[in-house]
């Protein structure tokens, strides 16, 4: 038997359950995974409230993961069992002992990189990599805003940047999580509990506005996410922190300096094996020349997944939360 997180019903952090479920063995083109770490990540809880419905109940729950292959269904040929590989996206599975991942899915934790700092970097950094480089395409010497920058995906997202050489703006929600934001590699931070966000966005930029807005708060920050773009600016919206953002009339786009918007989500950037192994390798890179070293928050057992879900939408954590079978 195996020990699995899963979701029986919908709702708040109470319905995960630590359920005893019988593995089956790898099918064809798939591998059993040992998990070492498994990262917690936002999309656990949007999944876990119903924002982003699973596909029947009782349904596991977990989007990364990293660990040591135990065993190979037929047809894989590309991975052998020792090997240590992570995953992130795919149907969540990952809050387990051990769970059977697609081998297209997996990637190669590089010597030199520990299983707990790739189940700590892979999601969040291959969204950094897809927001910054392929989604908002910012290069040297843009001006870019980031919300909720003291966060785990917020400190990626500002370390990738200030390694294209972009200006920072880095948004927090209180004084104590500056110096985060500044070790991060902003080059300037708005506390938002203090200051109007859009008003000294403008005052920094000398009243141009940004090139690009990252936003994974959501509901309470669309208005000064839009505010603060200027003229062609760009709205990444990809997270929903605060709850979902109000519908968006499309003529004040044109109104605010002809904006654009995008919601992205990382599946659609990793869909093929090649832009998979681009994205990861780009995180491993970046790990490796020390652009990042992830900060864990905290360790849970498997029985704490609760737990880590209440800190995690508590909005106070710093780094990233791992469960550790």
């Amino acid at each position: 038997m195996t020990r699995i997180v899963r979701i029986h019903t919908t709702g708040g952090p109470d319905s995960l359950t630590l359920d005893d479920v019988e593995l089956d063995a790898p099918a064809a083109n798939e591998v059993r995974l040992e998990i070492r770490a498994s990262g917690v990540n936002f999309i656990d809880t949007y999944h876990r409230s119903g924002l982003y419905p699973l596909p029947g109940l009782p349904h596991a729950i977990g989007n990364e993961a990293a660990g040591v292959i135990a065993a190979i269904g037929d047809d894989v040929v590309d991975f052998a069992v020792g090997d240590r590989v992570a995953f992130a996206g795919g149907a969540p599975r990952s809050y387990a002992e051990a769970c059977n991942v697609e081998a297209s899915r997996l990637v190669r934790v590089p010597a030199g990189i520990d299983l707990e700092t790739a189940a700590a970097s892979l999601l969040q950094g291959m969204t950094a990599e897809y927001l910054v480089d392929r989604c908002a395409r910012v290069v040297a010497g843009d001006t870019v805003l980031v919300h909720a920058a003291a966060g785990g995906t917020g400190q990626w997202i500002v370390s990738w940047l200030r390694d294209r050489g972009a200006v920072v703006i880095a948004v927090v929600g209180s004084r104590a999580k500056e110096p985060i934001a500044r070790a991060a590699g902003a080059t300037h931070v708005i506390v938002r509990s203090d200051e109007d966000v859009a008003e000294r966005a403008r005052d920094l930029t000398n009243g141009a506005g940004v090139r690009v807005v990252f936003d994974s708060v959501g509901k309470d920050t669309l208005v000064a996410s839009l505010s603060s773009l200027g003229r062609r600016g760009l709205l990444v919206s990809f997270g929903n922190a605060s709850g979902p953002p109000a519908p968006l009339d499309l003529l004040e786009l044109s109104r605010r300096g002809s904006l654009f918007v995008s919601r992205p989500a990382l599946p659609d950037y990793i869909a093929t094996r090649a832009e998979l192994e681009q994205s990861s390798s780009a995180v491993f890179d970046r790990l490796s020349r020390g652009v990042i070293t992830p900060t864990i928050d905290g360790r849970f057992p498997l029985s704490g997944a609760a737990e880590a879900h209440r800190r995690l939408e508590g909005r106070g954590t710093t780094g990233k939360l791992l469960l550790i079978p």
